[in-house]
């Protein structure tokens, strides 16, 4: 049985999310010049019902929300969220005109126009991205060793935030548990490699859009590239036989799904900051084309302390 303290402390928590609710409604409604009678009209519900809501006594429902919301003319996550400055609303209508390219080239220009997210240094730190097979850990070994920074793989660090196996993680959190950790680990290995590092991916980890995004902001980007038939063959010569199906007949199958694959991430392995094509390359030659497409590594300068007299 809860203690009375826990009680207590639980129905305050409460209150004081109703009156926060209700200074939201409360802001949108007159953001939006509506008395509380025609927000009553337009949502359907009764006015005394909105009052009891605005002064934080309401017993509000999702479908209640979402009506006031709707006559807001905002979305229910815009109502629960803190009210957006004037200028970050305006750039928020602005952007949702645009389409996922246009949105992602946004998302590159400010971030270098303002110095956002971090992209200091990201040059320093190599990613590559792209499906098993592409030659990321040959590639990346070898890419690290002649810089002279660490080589990573995320696989690997992920299964050492979380303290277990990658199996084990998604048998135990799912694929949002999977996400966190990874985001997680992406973190660490920026503020531990601020030197520079080398790091191989995941293939699905372009699918993740804001784990994508952080990645891009930290890191710089290559992705490596292949035709399916060589990323079969390179896979299967390595002994590694999770990702496909080799029972007789289903082949064939194993390369349509490929196929799919690669066609549906194309798209978002493009944004990356280089591209290298592995397909009929010897290591030698690929690592020469790796070496081209990534940054030079500069030495890193450091501000001399500045003495007051």
């Amino acid at each position: 049985m809860p203690t009375p303290q826990l009680i207590n402390d639980t129905d305050t928590d409460a209150k004081a999310t109703l009156a926060e609710l209700g200074a939201r409604v409360r802001a949108w409604r007159a953001r939006r010049g509506m008395t509380r009678k025609q927000l009553a009209r337009d949502s359907g519900l009764s006015e005394r019902f909105l009052a009891d809501v605005e002064s934080g006594k309401g017993n509000v429902s999702i479908n209640s929300l979402e009506a006031t919301a709707r006559a807001l003319n905002i979305t229910i996550l815009e109502l629960l969220q803190d009210a957006p400055r004037p200028a970050l609303a305006r750039l928020h209508h602005l952007l949702g005109r645009l389409d996922e390219t246009q949105l992602d080239q946004a998302y590159s220009l400010l971030a270098g126009a303002f110095g956002l997210g971090d992209a200091q240094g990201r040059e320093r730190r190599i990613a590559l991205i792209g499906l098993r097979g592409a030659g990321k850990s040959t590639l990346g070994a070898q890419l690290a060793a002649q810089r002279g920074v660490p080589f990573v793989e995320l696989d690997r660090e992920i299964e050492r935030e979380a303290g277990t196996s990658m199996n084990e993680i998604l048998l135990l959190h799912g694929q949002a548990g999977y996400r966190r950790y990874e985001r997680r680990a992406l973190f660490r290995i920026a503020e531990d490699h601020e030197d520079g590092v080398v790091m191989t991916t995941g293939g699905s980890i372009v699918s993740e859009r804001e784990t994508f995004d952080l990645l891009q902001s930290r890191f710089y980007c290559v992705w490596l590239k292949a035709s399916p038939q060589e990323h079969m063959s390179r896979v299967v010569a390595q002994g590694d036989m999770r990702p496909f199906d080799t029972t007789r007949g289903a082949t064939n199958e194993a390369m349509e799904d490929l196929r799919r694959i690669l066609v549906s991430r194309e798209p978002l392995y493009a944004r990356a900051d280089a591209v290298v094509d592995t397909a009929a390359r010897t290591v030698k030659q690929s690592l020469k084309d790796l070496e081209r497409a990534v940054p030079a590594l500069a030495p890193r300068t450091t501000k001399e302390p500045t003495h007051e007299a």
